[in-house]
Protein backbone atom coordinates (compact mmCIF):
# COMPACT_ATOMS: atom_id res chain seq x y z
CA UNK A 1 0.00 0.00 0.00
CA UNK A 2 1.14 3.56 -0.72
CA UNK A 3 1.31 4.65 2.93
CA UNK A 4 3.74 1.84 3.87
CA UNK A 5 7.41 2.53 3.08
CA UNK A 6 9.75 -0.19 4.39
CA UNK A 7 12.62 2.30 4.19
CA UNK A 8 11.10 4.31 7.04
CA UNK A 9 11.13 3.50 10.74
CA UNK A 10 7.91 1.99 12.05
CA UNK A 11 7.09 5.23 13.88
CA UNK A 12 7.61 7.18 10.65
CA UNK A 13 5.41 4.70 8.79
CA UNK A 14 2.61 5.28 11.29
CA UNK A 15 2.99 9.06 11.01
CA UNK A 16 2.89 8.89 7.23
CA UNK A 17 -0.14 6.60 7.26
CA UNK A 18 -1.91 8.84 9.78
CA UNK A 19 -1.31 11.92 7.62
CA UNK A 20 -2.57 10.19 4.49
CA UNK A 21 -5.68 8.91 6.26
CA UNK A 22 -6.37 12.37 7.74
CA UNK A 23 -6.33 13.94 4.27
CA UNK A 24 -8.82 11.39 3.03
CA UNK A 25 -11.04 11.69 6.10
CA UNK A 26 -11.14 15.48 5.86
CA UNK A 27 -12.22 15.21 2.23
CA UNK A 28 -14.91 12.67 3.14
CA UNK A 29 -16.09 14.72 6.10
CA UNK A 30 -16.36 17.90 4.04
CA UNK A 31 -18.31 16.20 1.26
CA UNK A 32 -20.27 13.85 3.58
CA UNK A 33 -19.31 11.02 1.25
CA UNK A 34 -18.24 7.49 2.15
CA UNK A 35 -16.33 4.72 0.39
CA UNK A 36 -18.79 2.45 -1.39
CA UNK A 37 -19.29 -0.91 -3.06
CA UNK A 38 -20.72 -1.05 -6.58
CA UNK A 39 -24.25 -1.58 -5.30
CA UNK A 40 -26.40 -3.17 -2.61
CA UNK A 41 -26.13 -6.86 -1.67
CA UNK A 42 -28.98 -9.09 -0.52
CA UNK A 43 -28.16 -11.87 1.97
CA UNK A 44 -30.52 -14.71 2.73
CA UNK A 45 -31.38 -14.93 6.43
CA UNK A 46 -29.78 -18.40 6.28
CA UNK A 47 -26.36 -16.71 6.13
CA UNK A 48 -26.89 -16.00 9.83
CA UNK A 49 -29.31 -18.74 10.92
CA UNK A 50 -28.28 -21.94 9.10
CA UNK A 51 -26.77 -24.64 11.35
CA UNK A 52 -25.13 -26.24 8.29
CA UNK A 53 -23.41 -22.99 7.35
CA UNK A 54 -22.32 -22.51 10.96
CA UNK A 55 -20.79 -26.00 11.04
CA UNK A 56 -18.83 -25.22 7.87
CA UNK A 57 -17.62 -21.93 9.37
CA UNK A 58 -16.46 -23.57 12.57
CA UNK A 59 -14.43 -26.15 10.66
CA UNK A 60 -12.97 -23.96 7.90
CA UNK A 61 -12.50 -20.69 9.79
CA UNK A 62 -12.00 -21.58 13.45
CA UNK A 63 -10.17 -24.90 13.14
CA UNK A 64 -8.15 -24.60 9.93
CA UNK A 65 -7.13 -20.93 9.88
CA UNK A 66 -4.69 -18.91 12.01
CA UNK A 67 -6.49 -17.29 14.95
CA UNK A 68 -5.21 -14.60 17.29
CA UNK A 69 -4.62 -16.12 20.74
CA UNK A 70 -3.29 -12.86 22.18
CA UNK A 71 -0.36 -10.45 22.06
CA UNK A 72 3.25 -11.16 23.03
CA UNK A 73 3.01 -9.27 26.32
CA UNK A 74 0.15 -11.53 27.43
CA UNK A 75 2.85 -14.16 28.13
CA UNK A 76 5.99 -12.01 28.31
CA UNK A 77 8.41 -14.26 30.23
CA UNK A 78 9.64 -17.82 29.92
CA UNK A 79 7.47 -20.00 32.10
CA UNK A 80 4.34 -17.94 31.35
CA UNK A 81 1.28 -19.74 30.01
CA UNK A 82 -2.32 -18.91 29.12
CA UNK A 83 -5.44 -20.73 28.05
CA UNK A 84 -6.89 -20.45 24.55
CA UNK A 85 -10.09 -22.45 24.33
CA UNK A 86 -12.86 -20.21 22.96
CA UNK A 87 -12.38 -21.63 19.46
CA UNK A 88 -13.25 -25.16 20.60
CA UNK A 89 -10.52 -27.47 21.94
CA UNK A 90 -8.73 -26.34 25.08
CA UNK A 91 -5.21 -25.23 24.21
CA UNK A 92 -2.23 -24.11 26.30
CA UNK A 93 -0.06 -21.33 24.88
CA UNK A 94 3.27 -20.92 26.66
CA UNK A 95 6.73 -19.41 26.41
CA UNK A 96 9.54 -21.92 26.96
CA UNK A 97 12.98 -21.49 28.46
CA UNK A 98 14.29 -20.61 25.00
CA UNK A 99 11.80 -17.75 24.75
CA UNK A 100 9.82 -19.47 22.00
CA UNK A 101 6.02 -19.58 21.94
CA UNK A 102 4.49 -23.03 21.64
CA UNK A 103 0.97 -24.40 21.90
CA UNK A 104 -0.33 -27.79 23.01
CA UNK A 105 -3.63 -29.48 23.61
CA UNK A 106 -4.58 -28.89 27.22
CA UNK A 107 -4.69 -32.60 27.78
CA UNK A 108 -2.50 -34.96 29.74
CA UNK A 109 -1.37 -37.83 27.53
CA UNK A 110 -2.15 -40.31 30.32
CA UNK A 111 -5.97 -40.09 30.65
CA UNK A 112 -6.77 -36.74 28.98
CA UNK A 113 -7.16 -34.63 32.14
CA UNK A 114 -6.80 -30.86 31.76
CA UNK A 115 -3.38 -29.62 32.84
CA UNK A 116 -4.30 -25.95 33.12
CA UNK A 117 -7.42 -24.31 34.52
CA UNK A 118 -8.34 -20.66 34.92
CA UNK A 119 -9.52 -17.60 33.02
CA UNK A 120 -9.08 -17.53 29.26
CA UNK A 121 -6.06 -15.46 28.11
CA UNK A 122 -4.95 -14.61 31.69
CA UNK A 123 -1.22 -15.08 32.21
CA UNK A 124 -0.20 -17.77 34.70
CA UNK A 125 3.28 -18.65 35.91
CA UNK A 126 3.73 -22.38 35.19
CA UNK A 127 7.27 -23.37 34.11
CA UNK A 128 6.06 -26.95 34.45
CA UNK A 129 2.61 -28.38 33.83
CA UNK A 130 1.61 -31.03 36.35
CA UNK A 131 -1.52 -33.06 35.86
CA UNK A 132 -3.85 -32.79 38.89
CA UNK A 133 -5.03 -36.39 38.35
CA UNK A 134 -1.86 -38.50 38.54
CA UNK A 135 0.93 -35.88 38.57
CA UNK A 136 2.43 -36.53 35.15
CA UNK A 137 4.56 -33.44 34.54
CA UNK A 138 5.56 -31.70 31.30
CA UNK A 139 7.86 -28.79 30.45
CA UNK A 140 6.84 -25.94 28.13
CA UNK A 141 8.57 -27.64 25.22
CA UNK A 142 5.90 -30.32 25.67
CA UNK A 143 8.23 -33.04 26.96
CA UNK A 144 7.13 -35.49 29.64
CA UNK A 145 9.69 -34.95 32.42
CA UNK A 146 8.15 -36.72 35.42
CA UNK A 147 5.94 -39.80 35.57
CA UNK A 148 5.02 -41.32 38.94
CA UNK A 149 4.64 -45.08 38.69
CA UNK A 150 6.68 -45.12 35.48
CA UNK A 151 7.28 -48.87 35.75
CA UNK A 152 3.58 -49.48 35.13
CA UNK A 153 3.90 -48.16 31.57
CA UNK A 154 7.17 -49.80 30.50
CA UNK A 155 7.03 -51.55 27.18
CA UNK A 156 3.86 -49.79 26.05
CA UNK A 157 4.36 -47.51 22.99
CA UNK A 158 1.96 -44.90 24.36
CA UNK A 159 3.10 -45.12 27.96
CA UNK A 160 5.40 -42.09 27.93
CA UNK A 161 3.97 -39.56 25.48
CA UNK A 162 4.82 -35.91 25.18
CA UNK A 163 2.10 -33.30 24.86
CA UNK A 164 0.15 -33.01 21.62
CA UNK A 165 1.43 -29.94 19.73
CA UNK A 166 -0.71 -27.33 18.01
CA UNK A 167 0.66 -25.00 15.33
CA UNK A 168 1.61 -21.64 16.88
CA UNK A 169 3.55 -18.62 15.59
CA UNK A 170 4.59 -15.41 17.33
CA UNK A 171 4.80 -12.64 14.74
CA UNK A 172 5.40 -8.92 15.33
CA UNK A 173 3.78 -8.98 18.75
CA UNK A 174 0.80 -11.17 17.81
CA UNK A 175 0.44 -14.83 18.82
CA UNK A 176 -1.38 -16.97 16.27
CA UNK A 177 -2.67 -20.50 16.83
CA UNK A 178 -4.13 -22.90 14.28
CA UNK A 179 -6.02 -25.87 15.72
CA UNK A 180 -5.73 -28.21 12.74
CA UNK A 181 -2.92 -28.48 10.21
CA UNK A 182 0.27 -26.47 9.75
CA UNK A 183 -0.01 -22.71 9.65
CA UNK A 184 0.97 -20.67 6.58
CA UNK A 185 0.88 -17.27 8.23
CA UNK A 186 2.61 -15.42 5.39
CA UNK A 187 -0.08 -16.51 2.94
CA UNK A 188 -2.83 -15.73 5.44
CA UNK A 189 -1.68 -12.17 6.19
CA UNK A 190 -0.69 -11.23 2.64
CA UNK A 191 -0.34 -7.47 2.11
CA UNK A 192 -1.94 -6.77 5.49
CA UNK A 193 1.32 -7.84 7.16
CA UNK A 194 3.17 -4.48 6.90
CA UNK A 195 0.11 -2.62 8.23
CA UNK A 196 0.02 -4.85 11.32
CA UNK A 197 3.80 -4.76 11.71
CA UNK A 198 4.01 -0.96 11.78
CA UNK A 199 1.75 -0.86 14.85
CA UNK A 200 4.51 -2.48 16.96
CA UNK A 201 2.08 -4.55 18.98
CA UNK A 202 4.95 -6.37 20.68
CA UNK A 203 5.26 -3.41 23.07
CA UNK A 204 1.56 -3.36 23.97
CA UNK A 205 1.13 -4.08 27.69
CA UNK A 206 -2.15 -5.70 28.75
CA UNK A 207 -4.14 -3.51 31.15
CA UNK A 208 -7.60 -5.05 31.45
CA UNK A 209 -9.49 -7.95 29.91
CA UNK A 210 -12.84 -9.67 30.09
CA UNK A 211 -15.55 -11.04 27.83
CA UNK A 212 -18.96 -10.06 26.48
CA UNK A 213 -21.55 -12.71 25.63
CA UNK A 214 -24.10 -12.18 22.90
CA UNK A 215 -27.12 -14.33 21.99
CA UNK A 216 -26.75 -13.75 18.26
CA UNK A 217 -24.91 -15.20 15.31
CA UNK A 218 -21.24 -14.24 15.50
CA UNK A 219 -21.29 -12.63 12.06
CA UNK A 220 -24.18 -10.36 12.97
CA UNK A 221 -22.25 -9.08 15.99
CA UNK A 222 -19.10 -8.76 13.88
CA UNK A 223 -20.98 -6.64 11.33
CA UNK A 224 -21.28 -3.82 13.89
CA UNK A 225 -17.50 -3.19 13.72
CA UNK A 226 -17.47 -2.55 9.97
CA UNK A 227 -19.75 0.43 9.38
CA UNK A 228 -20.53 3.86 10.83
CA UNK A 229 -23.98 3.98 9.27
CA UNK A 230 -25.49 3.31 12.72
CA UNK A 231 -23.58 5.90 14.75
CA UNK A 232 -26.27 8.60 14.94
CA UNK A 233 -29.18 6.26 15.63
CA UNK A 234 -27.65 3.53 17.83
CA UNK A 235 -24.97 5.61 19.61
CA UNK A 236 -26.52 9.11 19.98
CA UNK A 237 -24.97 9.69 23.41
CA UNK A 238 -21.38 8.66 22.70
CA UNK A 239 -19.73 8.10 19.31
CA UNK A 240 -22.71 9.70 17.57
CA UNK A 241 -21.80 12.98 19.26
CA UNK A 242 -18.21 13.06 18.04
CA UNK A 243 -18.28 11.18 14.73
CA UNK A 244 -20.10 11.55 11.45
CA UNK A 245 -22.65 8.87 10.69
CA UNK A 246 -22.36 6.99 7.39
CA UNK A 247 -18.94 8.38 6.49
CA UNK A 248 -15.97 6.02 6.40
CA UNK A 249 -12.66 5.17 4.74
CA UNK A 250 -12.27 1.58 3.64
CA UNK A 251 -8.92 -0.04 2.81
CA UNK A 252 -9.00 -3.71 1.73
CA UNK A 253 -6.04 -6.06 2.18
CA UNK A 254 -7.07 -9.42 0.75
CA UNK A 255 -9.58 -10.90 3.21
CA UNK A 256 -8.58 -8.34 5.83
CA UNK A 257 -9.39 -4.63 5.96
CA UNK A 258 -9.03 -1.33 7.77
CA UNK A 259 -11.93 1.06 8.38
CA UNK A 260 -11.56 4.63 9.67
CA UNK A 261 -14.32 6.97 10.75
CA UNK A 262 -13.99 10.78 10.46
CA UNK A 263 -14.94 13.01 13.36
CA UNK A 264 -17.36 15.89 12.89
CA UNK A 265 -14.56 18.34 13.65
CA UNK A 266 -12.60 17.16 10.61
CA UNK A 267 -15.02 18.83 8.19
CA UNK A 268 -13.82 22.28 9.34
CA UNK A 269 -10.20 21.42 8.50
CA UNK A 270 -11.06 21.57 4.80
CA UNK A 271 -11.24 25.37 5.17
CA UNK A 272 -7.69 25.59 6.56
CA UNK A 273 -4.29 25.29 4.91
CA UNK A 274 -2.75 21.86 5.44
CA UNK A 275 0.05 23.27 7.60
CA UNK A 276 -2.62 24.41 10.07
CA UNK A 277 -4.03 20.93 10.53
CA UNK A 278 -3.30 19.14 13.82
CA UNK A 279 -0.88 16.24 13.92
CA UNK A 280 -2.85 13.06 14.56
CA UNK A 281 -1.86 9.67 15.90
CA UNK A 282 -2.30 6.62 13.72
CA UNK A 283 -5.70 5.02 14.33
CA UNK A 284 -8.27 2.76 12.75
CA UNK A 285 -10.36 -0.38 13.04
CA UNK A 286 -8.26 -3.27 11.71
CA UNK A 287 -10.12 -6.45 10.84
CA UNK A 288 -7.99 -9.60 10.79
CA UNK A 289 -9.90 -12.41 9.08
CA UNK A 290 -11.82 -14.34 10.22
CA UNK A 291 -12.82 -13.03 13.68
CA UNK A 292 -10.48 -10.40 15.13
CA UNK A 293 -10.73 -6.61 15.39
CA UNK A 294 -7.74 -4.54 16.49
CA UNK A 295 -8.77 -0.95 17.19
CA UNK A 296 -6.04 1.67 17.61
CA UNK A 297 -7.24 4.94 19.11
CA UNK A 298 -6.12 7.85 21.28
CA UNK A 299 -7.52 9.52 24.38
CA UNK A 300 -5.62 12.63 23.31
CA UNK A 301 -2.53 13.23 21.12
CA UNK A 302 0.30 10.99 22.27
CA UNK A 303 -1.91 8.80 24.48
CA UNK A 304 -2.82 5.85 22.31
CA UNK A 305 -4.44 2.57 23.24
CA UNK A 306 -5.11 -0.73 21.49
CA UNK A 307 -8.34 -2.67 21.92
CA UNK A 308 -8.49 -6.33 20.91
CA UNK A 309 -11.85 -7.95 20.13
CA UNK A 310 -11.94 -11.66 19.25
CA UNK A 311 -15.36 -13.10 18.43
CA UNK A 312 -15.87 -16.83 18.99
CA UNK A 313 -19.15 -18.66 18.34
CA UNK A 314 -20.29 -21.57 20.48
CA UNK A 315 -23.47 -22.16 18.46
CA UNK A 316 -25.25 -20.65 15.48
CA UNK A 317 -26.96 -18.15 17.78
CA UNK A 318 -24.47 -17.69 20.62
CA UNK A 319 -21.03 -16.09 20.74
CA UNK A 320 -18.49 -14.67 23.16
CA UNK A 321 -16.25 -11.70 22.52
CA UNK A 322 -12.88 -11.89 24.28
CA UNK A 323 -12.09 -8.22 24.86
CA UNK A 324 -8.85 -6.66 26.10
CA UNK A 325 -7.20 -3.25 26.15
CA UNK A 326 -3.46 -2.57 25.95
CA UNK A 327 -1.08 0.35 26.46
CA UNK A 328 1.38 0.65 23.53
CA UNK A 329 4.91 0.99 24.88
CA UNK A 330 3.72 0.02 28.35
CA UNK A 331 1.89 1.73 31.19
CA UNK A 332 3.68 4.95 32.15
CA UNK A 333 2.12 5.64 35.54
CA UNK A 334 -0.99 5.12 37.68
CA UNK A 335 -2.89 7.90 35.89
CA UNK A 336 -2.15 6.29 32.51
CA UNK A 337 -3.38 2.93 33.78
CA UNK A 338 -6.58 4.49 35.12
CA UNK A 339 -7.26 6.22 31.77
CA UNK A 340 -6.71 2.98 29.89
CA UNK A 341 -8.96 1.02 32.24
CA UNK A 342 -11.64 3.67 31.79
CA UNK A 343 -11.33 3.18 28.03
CA UNK A 344 -12.05 -0.51 28.55
CA UNK A 345 -15.05 0.15 30.81
CA UNK A 346 -16.67 2.71 28.52
CA UNK A 347 -16.21 0.58 25.42
CA UNK A 348 -17.46 -2.58 27.13
CA UNK A 349 -20.64 -0.81 28.20
CA UNK A 350 -21.37 0.58 24.73
CA UNK A 351 -20.65 -2.70 22.95
CA UNK A 352 -22.68 -4.76 25.43
CA UNK A 353 -25.69 -2.47 25.91
CA UNK A 354 -25.94 -1.01 22.41
CA UNK A 355 -24.17 -2.98 19.65
CA UNK A 356 -24.67 -6.48 21.04
CA UNK A 357 -28.11 -5.74 22.49
CA UNK A 358 -29.22 -4.67 19.01
CA UNK A 359 -27.60 -7.76 17.50
CA UNK A 360 -29.57 -10.00 19.86
CA UNK A 361 -32.88 -8.32 19.02
CA UNK A 362 -32.23 -8.46 15.28
CA UNK A 363 -31.09 -12.06 15.34
CA UNK A 364 -34.22 -13.12 17.23
CA UNK A 365 -36.25 -11.47 14.47
CA UNK A 366 -34.25 -13.28 11.80
CA UNK A 367 -35.01 -16.64 13.42
CA UNK A 368 -38.74 -15.87 13.17
CA UNK A 369 -38.61 -14.22 9.73
CA UNK A 370 -40.14 -15.81 6.62
CA UNK A 371 -37.84 -18.36 4.99
CA UNK A 372 -37.36 -16.16 1.93
CA UNK A 373 -36.46 -13.00 3.91
CA UNK A 374 -33.28 -11.22 2.86
CA UNK A 375 -31.03 -8.86 4.79
CA UNK A 376 -29.84 -5.99 2.58
CA UNK A 377 -26.36 -4.47 2.83
CA UNK A 378 -26.12 -1.08 1.15
CA UNK A 379 -23.27 0.12 -1.04
CA UNK A 380 -22.24 2.22 1.99
CA UNK A 381 -21.68 -1.03 3.95
CA UNK A 382 -18.75 -2.09 1.78
CA UNK A 383 -16.74 -3.74 4.56
CA UNK A 384 -19.69 -5.97 5.46
CA UNK A 385 -20.27 -6.97 1.85
CA UNK A 386 -16.64 -8.03 1.44
CA UNK A 387 -16.65 -9.83 4.79
CA UNK A 388 -19.59 -12.02 3.87
CA UNK A 389 -18.28 -12.73 0.39
CA UNK A 390 -14.90 -13.73 1.82
CA UNK A 391 -16.47 -16.00 4.45
CA UNK A 392 -18.65 -17.66 1.80
CA UNK A 393 -15.58 -18.21 -0.37
CA UNK A 394 -13.55 -19.62 2.52
CA UNK A 395 -16.20 -22.18 3.50
CA UNK A 396 -17.17 -23.04 -0.09
CA UNK A 397 -20.84 -22.12 0.36
CA UNK A 398 -22.16 -19.36 -1.96
CA UNK A 399 -24.23 -16.53 -0.49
Amino acid sequence: MADIDPGLSLAAQRSRAAADMLRRMVAHAASRETDRADGALALSRDVYTSPNRFAAEREALFHRMPLVAGFSQDVPNHGDVMLFEAAGPSIIVGRGKDGEIRAFRNMCTHRAAKLLLGEEAACQRKPRLTCPFHAWTFDLEGKLIAQPGKAGFEGHPEGARNLLPVSAVEWNGIIFVQIEGEMDLEAHLGDFAPVLAMMELGTAEPVKRGHIDCAANWKYALDTYGEGYHFASLHPNNIGITHLSDVALFDPFGRHHRVSFPTKAMAALAELDYDQWPVTDYNGVHFLFPNTVIFVGAVEPGKTFVQLFRLFPSDVGQMRCQFAIYAPGGVRDAAHRAETEMGYDLTEQVVRTEDYAQSEQSFANLLAAPADFNVVLGSNEIALQRLHRNIADAIGMPL
